[in-house]
């Protein structure tokens, strides 16, 4: 359960915040190697202009490098810690492999410190553990999926989602996303074993503005406060609403399909709802 507060200060009276109870307790460094600084960018692009709005100061943050390929077949690993990485909604696992090298990984639910999680095509099927789709038995619940062969995991890596393995015909696998489609993917593609952690990410409420500000989120003006030259849903008399649902650029929102034509839907089974 997420934790609730007893508002003894005014910042504290609609927070809640996840529980990380599997978090090593432990204040071991990470290692230099694993680290990289983070530039900060602020929604700006290479000209200096916005090109996405509502971002900029926050904390300080260093980047983790996460293995996303999980290319060392063979080879077990031991978990030597689950934390907290800034940068993303899931929680890490530090993995310390038989050959001496360590890296970082997304860490599945229920994984636990002393674990021993392998790539590998042949069984066991535990979590943590990462195999090809065509050596994972049908129905699997599955994370960090590949889209091709070795380019390393680039699907369902939010913090509780999962995916499963629903069929295998003809050098593809049919996995159902999170969204609810269903979609082939190449049999040869790698993926992990069990659901992404830190599930009650989506419970979390932040409570002040204070904490926005600390994540490097800027304060968002509603377009029915503003003036008719500045969004589509300003001006007006009173708290006019009587237009349609859209963005400042005037692109529709609730229900206007927004995906590019351009991409293919040839390995879409089936539609997202």
């Amino acid at each position: 359960m997420p934790k609730l507060f007893r508002p003894v200060t005014p910042g504290q009276r609609k927070l809640v915040l996840p529980v990380h109870t599997e978090l090593d307790p432990s204040d071991a460094p990470i290692p230099k190697s694993l680290l990289v600084s983070k530039r900060r960018i602020n929604g700006r692009n290479h000209s200096g202009h916005i090109t996405c709005r509502h971002k900029g100061g926050g904390h300080k943050k260093q980047f983790r490098i996460i293995d996303f390929k999980r290319d060392k077949e063979n080879i077990p690993a031991k978990v030597a810690s689950v934390e907290y990485d800034p940068n993303r909604s899931a929680l890490i696992a530090l993995l310390h492999y038989n050959d001496g090298e360590k890296r970082f990984i997304i860490a599945p639910q229920k994984i636990k410190v002393g674990d021993v999680v392998m790539t590998s095509d042949e069984p066991t099927f535990s979590i943590g553990n990462c195999m090809r789709l065509k050596f994972m038995p049908l129905g699997s619940v599955i994370h960090n999926i590949e889209l091709i062969p070795g380019k390393g995991a680039k699907l369902v890596r939010s913090a509780g989602l999962s995916g499963q393995l629903l069929a295998r015909a003809e050098g593809f696998a049919t996995v159902r996303m999170p969204s609810g489609e269903v979609r082939m993917i190449n049999e040869n593609c790698r993926a992990t074993f069990g659901a992404v952690s830190n599930a009650e990410h989506n419970l979390r409420v932040i409570g002040k503005a204070g904490r926005s500000r600390w994540m490097g989120i800027r304060p968002t003006v509603r377009g029915i406060a503003m003036n008719p030259v500045d969004n589509p849903h300003g001006g007006g008399e009173g708290r006019g609403k009587g237009n349609h649902p859209q963005s400042p650029w005037a692109q529709f929102a609730k229900g206007f399909r927004t995906r590019s034509p351009k991409k293919t839907r040839k390995w879409i089974v089936k539609e997202r709802r």
